[in-house]
């Protein structure tokens, strides 16, 4: 049996050899049954189990462990790049679920052809769900943003592209890629102010994990179907996440999870070596697997698993169980089927990989998600036949191989900003300015002002980058780093008209200097925006490309570096002045929005039909009794709400929201609509609104473009009550829809009090109230209902 471990080493891990080896090696390994193609995948996977020793189980479960984390890719002949995609906070500001798939897809092309010659795994963990709760995380980058709904919405469309939509079905299919849906859960902080992740516990109240935390992770498997969840090193209300056994239990028996559970590398070894949480290595180990993990990354298992069974803390049997998982992950991605040139992905190789049409999906993804924050007197486009010169300032503006930010590969072609601009303009000067991104000198100031005053135009280059950001390393300041503020001041002070300032990274960055300074004329946020994104950096300033991206997490100002990043906290508490997080509960001032994106071109927005009222009837709940008891409040003038677990028919409630939006201005463009919901402020806790859908539409100048927006009153216009309780799961589901009161907005980023954008006309503000705007309900009816212990409600009526 050992010649069965050590073929599946190699087809898990990089092969030198110009052929790889694979299980189930015709013609002295494919007698087994497991390598019987036209037998269940269970019965397979019994076979696989009943062949295999106790030692030799774990030995194969730690070296796909090894295989996916280290040695899992080698960018070498005949395949020694890939195609570079924009880093997915970026991808996440195009707010465009199409493009999500699309890119997803292509990575699963990639990865298939690299597998096929040996140069990669089928097993990527991947996406990164968490959230981006506190502006500091150093991996905020790797995330959608701060929203649950855009981050679930990333997850759902990543994992059915990664696995091919088609192939996994309902989630017992066949796979084109494994993918890991990560990190759960509550893990936002790697190393800040003397918590580390590996000790830190994250203490979250049951009504922010329900409507916060939990979503991302919940569609990412109830909708996607991915077939791996990572545990992340934290510990959740006192517990290390891998032994949360109510947790790891709820994913498959409420959810549906089909796939296997596997720790962060070493988050094993951290439950008793750093977090003290048992007594012993063996019982560490004996916990994770005992709560639902099915695999340690790392060597923690390997090394003490024996003297666990030996000890009677473990059993074989839930070696057995987890192993389960995993070989049934591995037969449905193909890898004891044989030879994979013969599978239905035989053909892919070299020629699929850093392919034409993938790295203009790469540049597509770059332009949309370029995020234009300030245009001061419509400074941007550039004119190219009127720009005789250009200088480009900045420790990064001459450095390609930084612009894919946190787990990047090799790309395909990288080109720098001055590879970009140069294409647009014949004269480009260049200097650092700063010799690195901390710029802890002014040495270079001088030659960077000398150069200012030269040229027709000046961009500069400044932001963050891995030094400053990365896993292990949050930040302790929002402001620009080092001394790059001076130079940005000093190059301004010198150019002869006003200048473009291009930010890198993820973090938000206080530039509220900048924001204020009639002498930065523009600034544009490019994230890390792969492989293309000097191309489509240059396409935006010269107009060749009219920006659309919307920031996808709130920009705060330095000030909120005095919130303590620990606290896992949503919402905003003004007894002990503490603001909230993220643009849903976040109460203080901003340096920009979430949301927030300009364009070359105008835009108005109008509903064109959405439903007066949501109908309910008898079979609308779960039992009669329940009709009943709820139903009685609809003739009533008093808000009434109905707790989504009494719902049997919520798909009945769905309905589309459908807007045309109006190009007003004279250049084409890509636009994105935002729908937001606001909830009664009679309710405690409430969000102070909430995205429920977006949409992205191509629009032409001067003229109406019509779209819609899928409502799920359920889950959309849902919210969770403040009660009781200390366990985060296996209670109850608190949430019901709120349709009464629930008042709709578009793209409301630069909004205050007014529940409709600025941009909409009076009209248009009366038709959106009315759309979906219900009954003043009763104070003292809503009192009762709180203190009947309801945790969410649904609002019946629209009017």
């Amino acid at each position: 049996m050992l010649l069965l471990v050590f073929f599946l080493l190699q087809i898990l891990s990089i092969s030198s050899k110009s052929r790889p080896q694979y299980p189930c090696e015709h013609p002295l390994h494919n007698t087994y049954p497991f390598c019987n193609t036209t037998l269940p995948i269970p019965t397979r996977v019994q076979s696989l189990l009943s062949a295999l020793t106790l030692h030799e189980k774990w030995w194969s479960e730690s070296l796909h462990g090894i295989a996916t984390n280290g040695p899992g890719v080698s960018f070498s002949p005949p395949i020694p790049s890939a195609t570079l995609f924009p880093q997915v906070l970026l991808s996440a500001a195009t707010f465009n679920s199409t493009l999500w798939h699309s890119i997803a897809s292509a990575i699963a092309v990639e990865a298939r052809a690299m597998y096929n010659s040996g140069q990669a795994g089928l097993t990527f963990w991947a996406p990164s769900v968490n959230l981006f709760r506190d502006p500091r995380w150093g991996r905020g980058q790797e995330t959608t943003g701060e929203d649950p709904f855009v981050a679930a919405a990333y997850a759902v469309e990543y994992v059915k592209g990664l696995q091919g939509e088609t192939l996994a079905g309902d989630g017992d299919g066949e796979l084109m890629l494994s993918a890991c849906c990560k990190h759960f859960t509550g893990y936002d902080l790697d190393k800040w102010g003397g918590f580390t992740r590996y000790t830190f516990d994250a203490v979250i109240s049951e009504q922010d994990f329900k409507d916060t935390y939990e979503p991302p992770f919940k569609s990412c498997i109830e909708d996607g179907k991915a077939s791996c969840l990572m545990c992340s090193y934290n510990r959740v209300n006192g517990i290390p996440a891998c032994a949360r056994l109510d947790l790891l239990q709820q994913v498959r028996t409420k959810w549906g999870f089909n796939g296997y559970i596997t720790s962060d590398c070493d988050a094993v070894a951290t439950i008793f070596e750093y977090q003290r949480y048992v007594q012993s290595p063996e019982e560490a180990v004996a916990v994770a697997f005992n709560s639902g993990m099915d695999i340690n990354c790392g060597s923690y298992a390997v090394r003490h698993a024996k003297l666990a069974i030996q000890r009677g803390v473990l059993k074989e049997e839930d070696i057995n169980r987890a192993l389960m998982n995993l070989f049934t992950v591995q037969m449905r991605l193909g890898i004891f089927d044989g030879d994979p040139a013969k599978g239905k992905f035989g053909k892919l190789g070299p020629q699929n990989v850093c392919a034409p049409e993938h790295t203009k999906l790469a540049l597509e993804a770059a332009r949309q998600g370029i995020v234009l924050l300030k245009n001061e007197k419509s400074f941007l486009p550039l004119n190219r036949n009127s720009i005789a010169s250009l200088a480009v300032i900045g420790p990064l503006a001459n450095d390609s191989l930084k612009l894919g930010g946190g787990y990047s590969g090799v790309p395909c072609n990288p080109r720098s900003f001055i590879e970009g601009f140069e294409s647009f303009v014949k004269k480009v000067s260049y200097t650092t300015g700063c010799i690195d991104v901390p710029c802890r000198s002014s040495d270079g100031f001088k030659e960077a002002v000398h150069i200012a005053k030269e040229v027709g135009v000046v961009i500069v280059v400044a932001g963050l980058d891995l030094s400053q950001e990365t896993e292990d390393l949050d930040r302790v300041s929002l402001l620009l780093p080092g001394k790059q503020k001076e130079l940005i001041s000093a190059v301004a002070l010198a150019s002869q008209r006003p200048l473009v300032l291009v930010l890198t990274g993820g973090g938000p960055i206080d530039v509220s200097f900048a924001e204020a300074d009639p002498r930065i004329a523009s600034i544009i946020w490019v994230g890390y925006p792969g492989e293309a994104g000097a191309q489509a950096l240059a396409e935006v300033v010269f107009g060749d490309y009219n920006p659309g991206g919307r920031l996808p997490m709130t920009w705060y100002p330095e000030s909120f570096t005095s919130v303590s990043m620990n606290d896992m906290s949503m919402r905003a508490d003004p007894y002990c002045n503490y603001p909230g997080r993220t643009y849903r509960f976040y109460t203080g001032e901003t340096v920009y929005r979430f949301g927030h994106g300009l364009s070359y071109t105008n835009y108005t927005h109008k509903f064109l039909s959405v439903p007066h009222k949501l109908i309910f009837s008898s079979g609308s709940f779960i039992s009669t009794s329940l009709a009943k008891k709820y139903m009685m409040y609809q003739t009533r003038e008093e808000l009434d709400y109905i707790p989504i677990d009494e719902v049997s028919s919520c798909d009945s409630l769905t309905f589309e929201a459908k807007i045309s939006v109006t190009n007003t201005g004279d250049m084409d463009g890509s636009h994105v609509v935002m729908l937001y919901s606001r909830a009664p402020r009679l309710f405690k806790g409430v969000p102070e609104k909430q995205l429920i859908g977006f949409t992205r539409v191509q629009t032409t100048s001067r003229r109406s473009t019509e779209t819609s927006i899928k409502v799920e009153p359920c889950k959309h216009l849902s919210v969770a009550w403040e009660f009781l309780g200390t366990e985060i799961a296996g209670s109850p589901r608190r949430f019901a829809a709120t349709t009464n009161l629930m008042r709709c907005s578009l793209n409301p980023e630069e909004e205050d009090e007014a529940e409709i954008t600025e941009d909409l006309k009076r009209g248009q503000i009366e038709e959106c109230k009315q759309s979906l705007m219900g009954r003043v309900a009763s104070v003292q009816h809503l009192r009762s209902l709180e203190k009947k212990g309801r945790g969410s409600t649904v609002h019946r009526n629209f009017r």
